[in-house]
């Protein structure tokens, strides 16, 4: 009965593995792997990051708070025209080393709804540090109106929301380019069409925002700082969206170290104690 039993279970076992691995091969052919190639899986690109990479990238990377100041300069003076940061609020830019002062100066000039408390009708006031970003439009059909029926996304989490991370927002704030000769000969119908920009890091290649930096010097860094180069703004702002979609990146990590030291000094410690408590008792002799 036993035997029977465990013959059971094996088959069992066997016929959960071949129905994950039917369950993997139907992913595989509905994904397109084994289908014909296009366009998207010949000429896509590899997301890649700047230079030298960002600061805060590694187990012992640390934030460039100057970096991140920059950064949030062209999202202010660029982005925000089109994009919202809905999880940011304005008093978290004292995280990136401004002063209350200056998160105060800052707040007063944006512009957010507010309500006449007269006549209770809406009406718009300057913003408290208190207060989240404001969306640049006021709702989706107005956003989709002024960017060629295309509603762009809100930035907050962008950086954890696309595979590549800051990298993919790099590459593709840099990546604006004609199509290649080589992708119109093979897929004529891969050409952007009317209001698109070709993008090779794009999913589809083509995509309605028009290119955000277009020359360099288009924002004024203080003195002292790189040159506003489309490489060096573009790596700028992709380094300030990674602090909004995970502003505890970095102290996140100085935790994890903490942790493991201790886990390793408690470690040690037990093994002394098992020696300790264990070294009276000597092996039986048979």
């Amino acid at each position: 009965m036993i035997r029977l039993v465990g013959i059971l279970i094996g088959l069992g076992f066997s016929f959960i593995v071949l129905l994950a691995f039917g369950s993997g091969v139907l992913t595989v052919i509905d994904q397109g792997y084994l289908k014909e190639e296009t366009a998207e899986h010949a000429f896509h690109q590899e997301a890649h990051g700047p230079d030298g990479g960002f600061q805060f990238e590694g187990v012992l990377g640390t934030w460039d708070y100057a970096q991140l100041q920059r950064g949030y300069q062209v999202y202010r003076e660029v982005c925000s025209a089109c994009h919202s940061l809905d999880f940011v609020a304005i008093r978290d830019l004292q995280q990136l080393g401004y002063t209350e002062d200056q998160v105060k100066a800052e707040a007063a000039t944006i512009t957010v709804a507010g309500i006449d408390p007269n006549t209770g009708e809406a009406t718009t006031r300057p913003a408290l540090p208190t207060d989240y970003f404001p969306a640049p439009y006021a709702n989706d059909v107005m956003a989709a109106a002024a960017n060629n029926n295309a509603i762009p996304p809100d930035l907050s989490l962008m950086a954890k929301a696309r595979e590549g991370g800051p990298s993919y927002i790099y590459s593709l704030l840099t990546g604006y380019a004609p199509p290649s000769e080589e992708l119109l000969e093979e897929f004529p119908d891969s050409a952007p069409g009317a209001g698109l920009h070709h993008n090779p890091y794009f999913a589809n290649l083509n995509l309605a925002m028009a290119p955000p930096l277009t020359t360099d010097g288009q924002v004024t860094y203080a003195e002292g700082n790189p040159e506003p180069t489309i490489e060096q703004m573009s790596a700028d702002v992709s380094a300030f969206l990674m602090w909004t979609a995970e502003p505890q990146l970095v102290k996140r990590r100085q935790t994890g170290w903490a942790v493991l030291g201790f886990l390793l000094f408690a470690t040690i410690l037990a093994w002394f104690a098992k020696k300790q408590v264990w070294a009276a008792v000597k092996p039986r002799k048979d």
